[in-house]
């Protein structure tokens, strides 16, 4: 587990945003990002629940436990 304070940071696997650019027809080409699926999810840690961002495919890989 990662714990940084970056906003849109997976904290399972640090899945941050991916840059690149939008092209339209006539090539002009302009910044934009794409976000991970973050999602704020209560998870057990050692036996205390916590609220972790973590992205949708570590959720579905099963790599957090959640609390009830």
């Amino acid at each position: 587990m990662r714990r940084t304070t970056v906003a849109s940071t997976c904290d399972v696997c640090a899945k941050a945003p991916s840059f690149g650019k939008s092209v339209s027809h006539s090539h002009v080409r302009t910044s934009r990002r794409w976000n991970p699926n973050i999602q704020k999810v209560r998870t057990v840690i050692n036996g205390t629940p916590k609220r972790l961002n973590v992205c949708t495919s570590c959720l579905k890989a099963g790599k957090v436990t959640r609390a009830l």
